[in-house]
């Protein structure tokens, strides 16, 4: 340290202190005090900020990130190949009735298919303008349904309209590089209860989807005699509508011809553009019977709508060409599509050529489905050997190939977003009313086709496994495409990623593990093991998903999310992503819930995913432990029995004391009421919830039964059967109702407009689960043996005898069943998993 300098002082003022000079030792101590005091507040809150600004760009980042997980596709190589269904990969595929949601129509499985239909409409009836295209319930068809269909290379179809029948038959043949040439055939007759032939017009079209391009060639000024094109995929084409025949070797009779040709921004605008292009002005005039004007394809008139400063529809517009042939019944019309690489064609498959190759087909197919399924061994007739032909073809026929983006959002995102872009190859449930994937649906679809065709199976489960996203979830309902769109309300379009569905995929994994067991040398099952290894990268991230999103508060308990929300509109909130929407659960939703059909999901597809990777030599302890707990009858017990109902329950927050009640709207005196809402019926809770066992009984409380989780000695197997057998609770002579008769919400409106769907009628899907438990436990040693065996006689007859007989009287199979009467009901033809019959038939589990 340097030394102190002394001070002069002068005077007795105090003098000012030097520049120079330091301050004193306490002064300098205080103010170096303050100083720092200072600093440390400055620097922590400088720290503060940049830890503030830090954070806000991280969560920023991190919820841009979760955002774009929704729709961030898994990075696992996936199942298919991406030319699996071209032409030369897939030949005898490429072609097919892939558009379910039309009477009659063909496409390729390919992203921009060229895209062929039908449409028709009877003249000079009662009605104006009675087209017919897409499957409507509105049209009030008498039945319509393919009677055989192999999946691959042939069907015949049987359409009852108003007085008359069309019969739509197709045949493939194999040549070439672009999978090949078909022909159509469509015969008219007239209905014995008909007073006079109708008079039909049949319109056949072709629609390039975005690619391609196509030319008309007219004859006689009106007749379109054919359609030649050409497309990327299919090279060289051309369609060829043959004049209208009374048999193969008969003259043409009269008719009256016109055509159409026009651009189309959309597939699902077709039938619009068809209304709007129709005229009055043609005359109808056969050499016998008077002339009359009818309706017909004309000049195309967009509609105009006032102050659009430009085109409503941006889409790419694409070549749509129509052919339309008025002519009385009886008659038969074929239309031939030749691929121009099929260059050492034998002859054209038309008129006898065309005769003979449905026979043999026909032939093959009836050979196949007594092979497979035995009914006519089984002793069943002949008419209930046709329906069961007609169910498992209408599910082949059902078959469609979709192309397009979902409508996604998860809790990150502010708006909805659009999925990348997929395929999927999947049955539908109803040609009418469900034309498009459902999850859950799916799997049941291919328990019984993976009887017939395992290589479908397969092919579909990969489509579908292929659409999960990076977090492992797939979006429940596959709503692909604009005109797929074009058939969905409004709010069922937006899909969410908390949202599972049951994941009835292992139940058809299970069944091809099966089959490669019992023949592991057999060319059907072959191809399953290399399969499977594809598929289980993906199918672990899908196990472990249900195993992250769904679970409960306890240990191995589970929950579907996705509940609804506004709890004051229901009588008892909807649980849509279980399947099994209005089925009653808690009353109050909460995270405390345990739902026991999922928890028994997961015991089922734990043990599944274990044997698949035993299978494959992966390892298996971590999915075998899973599955011990989760079948384990102690734990399932604690979690789920409840000693009041005697019965499997969920659990939750829950009252039973609810009602749906008009609400009350004051009006003020002298205000007139049309200016006031309306009174909607919304719930009352008179007795508050609180966490419990939610005692309705049905089919969840089954759901231990239903999926063999049940020990073959469990006690809990004597108290399902007496539920099960009770006519007071859920036996009817037609099949198990889906909930208890006894049940407060037995057959109630969830809402003012929200009819009972699970409360009551008989579905088929469960009634199958049911049945494949009874075979089950009726062969397997255990004290309940010969009841369950005896039960299983008792409902699979009920069960197949009603919807047969419903099938004749109504010429569908439903969706659902009246448990009352067992009259069919719901949506029709509801050829999915009501298909399941036939199975049930075989009695092949």
């Amino acid at each position: 340290m340097g030394r102190q300098r002394k001070r002069v002082v002068t005077g007795e003022t105090t003098p000012l202190p030097r520049k120079d000079e330091r301050p004193s030792a306490f002064h300098r101590k205080d103010k170096k005090k303050k100083t720092d005091i200072g600093k440390v507040f400055i620097n922590i809150s400088i720290g503060l900020c940049i830890l503030s600004l830090i954070w806000f760009f991280y969560a920023i980042y991190m919820r841009s990130n979760l955002a774009k997980r929704v729709v961030t596709l898994h990075p696992a190589p996936k199942v298919l190949d991406p030319n699996s269904s071209s032409s030369k990969e897939s030949p005898k595929r490429f072609w097919g009735s892939y558009r379910p949601q039309v009477y009659f129509g063909m496409k390729t499985r390919s992203p921009r298919s060229l895209v062929t239909g039908m449409m028709w409409m009877r003249q000079f009836s009662d009605t104006d303008v009675n087209l017919r295209h897409t499957c409507e319930q509105g049209d009030h068809l008498k039945s319509y349904g393919w009677l055989m269909h192999d999946g691959l290379s042939f069907g015949v179809q049987e359409i009852q309209d108003e007085g008359f029948t069309l019969t739509t038959e197709f045949v493939k043949r194999m040549g070439g590089d672009h999978g090949g040439d078909w022909t159509w055939r469509i015969t008219a007759k007239q209905q014995s209860n008909a007073p006079q032939p109708p008079v039909i017009s049949l319109m056949f079209y072709a629609a390039a989807d975005t690619q391609g391009s196509m030319q008309a060639h007219v004859e006689d000024r009106s007749r379109l005699a054919s359609i030649s094109g050409f497309s990327e995929e299919l090279g060289s084409f051309k369609i060829t509508i043959r004049k209208p025949v009374t048999g193969e070797l008969s003259s043409a009779k009269y008719a009256s011809y016109n055509y159409l040709q026009t651009v189309s921004p959309g597939l699902e605008k077709l039938t619009n553009i068809v209304k709007l292009s129709l005229s009055r002005r043609f005359v109808y005039s056969p050499p016998s019977g008077e002339k009359r004007h009818y309706i017909a394809v004309d000049t195309y008139k967009p509609p105009h709508h006032q102050n659009q400063q430009k085109p409503a529809d941006t889409r790419t517009e694409s070549d749509f060409v129509l052919h339309q042939v008025t002519v009385q019944t009886p008659f038969q019309i074929e239309v031939l599509f030749e691929s121009g690489s099929f260059s050492n064609r034998p002859n054209q498959l038309v008129g006898s050529v065309m005769s003979e190759e449905l026979e043999k087909r026909k032939t093959e197919f009836n050979a196949k489905f007594e092979r497979i399924f035995g009914l006519e061994a089984k002793g069943f007739g002949p008419g209930q050997v046709k329906f069961a032909k007609a169910a498992l073809g209408n599910m082949l026929g059902g078959m469609g190939y979709f192309y397009g983006e979902s409508v996604v959002q998860s809790v990150y995102n502010e708006y909805p977003l659009l999925y990348p872009d997929g395929a999927l190859y999947t049955a539908v449930p109803s040609r009418s009313f469900f034309p498009r994937g459902f999850l859950w649906d799916e799997g049941f679809h291919q328990l019984l086709l993976s009887k017939w065709d395992p290589q479908v199976t397969r092919e579909s489960i990969a489509h579908w496994i292929d659409l999960m996203n990076v977090e492992g979830w797939i979006p429940r309902e596959q709503i692909l495409g604009d005109e797929a769109r074009s058939k969905v309300p409004a709010e069922f379009i937006v899909q969410h990623n908390e949202n599972a569905n049951p994941p009835t995929l292992f139940l058809a994994l299970q069944e091809l593990i099966e089959q490669l067991s019992s023949n592991p040398a057999g060319a059907d099952a072959q191809p399953t093991l290399p399969f499977l290894r594809r598929l289980f990268p993906r199918l672990k991230t899908w196990f472990e998903w249900y195993n992250t999103s769904q679970t409960g508060l306890l240990p191995n308990s589970y929950r579907w999310r996705g509940r609804d929300k506004d709890t004051n509109l229901f009588l008892n909130p909807k649980t849509l992503t279980s399947g099994l929407d209005d089925y009653p659960r808690a009353s109050h939703p909460s995270a405390d819930e345990r739902h026991v059909d999922l928890h028994c999901w997961m015991a089922l597809s734990s043990g599944i995913m274990a044997s698949i990777a035993q299978l494959l030599g992966e390892p298996h302890q971590d999915y075998k432990a899973s599955h011990d707990v989760l079948s384990d009858n102690e734990r399932l017990d604690e979690l789920h029995w409840s000693d009041q109902l005697r019965a499997f329950s969920d659990f939750g927050n829950h009252t039973q004391s609810v009602s749906l009640q008009r609400e009350k709207v004051y009006v003020p005196p002298g205000q007139p009421r049309h200016q006031f809402p309306v009174a909607r019926l919304v719930r009352s809770v008179h007795r508050a919830p609180k966490l419990q066992y939610v005692n309705a009984l049905g089919y969840v409380s089954l759901f231990p039964f239903l999926l063999q989780v049940l020990q073959p000695d469990s006690p809990k197997l004597e108290h399902i059967f007496r539920d099960m057998r009770d006519p007071k609770k859920l036996w009817t002579p037609y099949g198990l109702r889906s909930l208890s008769k006894a049940d407060p919400l037995y057959m109630q409106r969830n809402t003012e407009h929200d009819a009972p769907y699970w409360r009551g009628p008989i579905w088929i899907n469960i009634n199958y689960l049911a049945v494949r438990a009874l075979h089950h436990y009726g062969n397997t040693a255990g004290p309940y043996r010969e009841k369950a065996a005896a039960l299983y006689e008792e409902l699979r007859t009920n069960i197949v005898n009603n919807v047969f007989s419903q099938y004749v009287d109504t010429g569908y199979i439903w969706e659902q069943y009246n448990d009352g009467t067992g009259r069919g009901q719901g949506s029709h033809p509801f050829t999915g998993w009501s298909a399941l019959t036939v199975l049930m038939m075989a009695e092949q589990y």
